[in-house]
Order: structure tokens, then C-alpha cells, then sequence
């Protein structure tokens, strides 16, 4: 009965344990939106036309912009250590009567390095018919790593640029209006994706040149590529990992414990055998 006690306890604890880590995640304080938060969070209506002028969006934020078709469109957002950002975009075609054949459009996430991101979900390129009215896109990276090694193409914290552009169409179709129309959603994997290592700073392109700036003129405009992430950059700070961990610890030690009173003798007899 008491090995039965002991084993139920083990259990009892790692269940609060495991309670005090979806609780300690779950239960963060959500800031509430400002007017001057709901202002900013507006739908942009405009794309870049290159990597330094590309127009900043934030995750969930939907985002349009009216182009001709062979422009190149780009957008930029931060995402941050342990997240997997999924980005969705659809071109509204010109009518089938102007069009003089099939197109077929792509959907490019960069890094802050300009490092081309793989896809490991999703439809990164599409062809779209002559009578097709619109295309969809989209790209599912990697989960964004805290750190890795210099010859590794791995997704690191900082800005991702998205672009998105036409690869193969008639020569004709050249400067036909597009209506574009993209949401870039992000998703937190958890400590599962956690590492030892971190970056000194996230990858956003012209941070120490805008830090100088900032220096000289307090008041002026940060380049739409710094915003950061609502709460601010997480890279290194503190993951549940910790907790999982400090449980399964928990755990083997308390079923060590009870494993040594299930397999020891009942105590030694109280008295020996006559004749020993």
C-alpha cells in the first residue's frame, strides 16, 4: 500500500508540474490596443519595389497593393525565435479578353540576410490559365532558430522579406494591372524548438545605421524594416523548456524513490532462528 501511495504522489506531482507549464504559457498578459496601436495596425495598400523599401506588415495583418503585372512586389515582418510563418497571397488576374496567354507567378521569403528560404509547405509557384481570374501562393517556412552555425542556411530571428512577382508570361501581358493581396500568420512552436546558443541581435538590415540616426534626430522615423515583433524581440529570454525539463527530472527522481521501496526487502526479521 505504501508503494501504491508513493507511486500515486509521483503522478500527482508531475501533473501539477506539467499544469505549471501550460499555465505559465498560457496565462501571459495580452496587452490591450492603444489608438495610436489601432491606427498603425490599418491594412497597408501599397508594396515595395525592392528590398529597402519594402513595406512593413505584421503577422495576421492583412496587406494589398494595386501593381502592373512584371513588377516586383515586396513586403517585410519580423519573426521572431521559435515561430513558423506561413505567408498567403493572391493576384487578382486582368480580364481573360486582355490577357494573351498563361502566367505563372511566384511567392519568395527572404531573410535578413537575403537569403532565399526554403518552402516546406505550400504552393510557392503557380501557373494560372488564360481564363483563370485569379492565382494563390503560398510558403510555410522553417521554424526561426535562436542561433546556428555560420555555414548553415538555417531561418534566424530578424526581418522576412516577401516578394512577389511573375516568372513566365506572354510578352504582350507586360503592364497589365494586378490587384495583389497578402497575409503573412506566424505560429509559436514551443520550446521544443529551443537552443543552447542565441544571436547577439536579430537580422534586421540598417538597425545600427538607424540607432546612429536616432542619435543625432530623437524624432525621426525608424525604417519600416525595424519594427519589432508586439513585446519585443524573445531571442534568449527564458522557454518552457525549462520547466518540461524540471518536471521529467521531478518524475525519475520520485519514481526512483518509489522503485527502491518496491524492490528492497520488508525490513530485516526481528529475531534470528533458533540455532542460528
Amino acid at each position: 500500500m505504501r508503494t501504491v501511495r508513493i507511486l500515486t504522489s509521483a503522478v500527482l506531482a508531475g501533473a501539477s508540474l506539467f499544469g505549471l507549464a501550460g499555465t505559465a504559457v498560457a496565462d501571459s498578459p495580452t496587452p490591450s490596443p492603444s489608438a495610436s496601436e489601432g491606427a498603425e495596425a490599418a491594412a497597408p495598400t501599397e508594396a515595395g519595389t525592392s528590398f529597402r523599401t519594402a513595406t512593413a506588415i505584421k503577422p495576421d495583418q492583412p496587406a494589398t497593393a494595386d501593381a502592373s503585372t512584371g513588377d516586383y512586389l515586396y513586403w517585410v515582418l519580423p519573426v521572431d525565435t521559435r515561430q513558423r510563418a506561413t505567408v498567403k497571397a493572391k493576384v487578382t488576374l486582368p480580364a481573360a479578353a486582355a490577357r494573351h496567354g498563361a502566367a505563372t507567378w511566384q511567392l519568395d521569403v527572404y531573410d535578413g540576410l537575403r537569403r532565399r528560404q526554403a518552402c516546406v509547405y505550400g504552393a510557392q509557384t503557380r501557373a494560372a490559365a488564360k481564363d483563370a481570374g485569379s492565382v494563390e501562393l503560398s510558403c510555410t517556412l522553417r521554424t526561426v532558430r535562436g542561433w546556428a552555425e555560420p555555414w548553415a542556411n538555417d531561418p534566424l530571428p530578424g526581418s522576412y522579406y516577401v516578394r512577389l512577382t511573375v516568372v513566365d508570361l506572354p510578352q504582350e501581358d507586360l503592364g497589365l494591372p494586378v490587384h495583389a493581396d497578402v497575409e503573412a500568420s506566424v505560429a509559436d512552436q514551443g520550446g521544443a524548438h529551443a537552443v543552447d546558443g542565441r544571436l547577439a541581435a536579430p537580422l534586421v538590415p540598417g538597425a545600427a545605421a538607424a540607432a546612429s540616426k536616432d542619435d543625432e534626430d530623437a524624432s525621426s522615423p525608424r525604417p519600416a524594416a525595424l519594427r519589432e515583433p508586439d513585446g519585443g524581440w524573445s531571442s534568449g529570454r527564458w522557454s518552457d523548456r525549462w520547466i518540461w525539463t524540471a518536471a521529467g527530472g521531478a518524475l525519475a527522481a520520485l519514481a526512483g524513490i518509489a522503485g527502491y521501496r518496491a524492490t528492497r526487502g520488508r525490513g530485516r526479521p526481528s529475531q534470528l532462528p533458533p540455532g542460528a
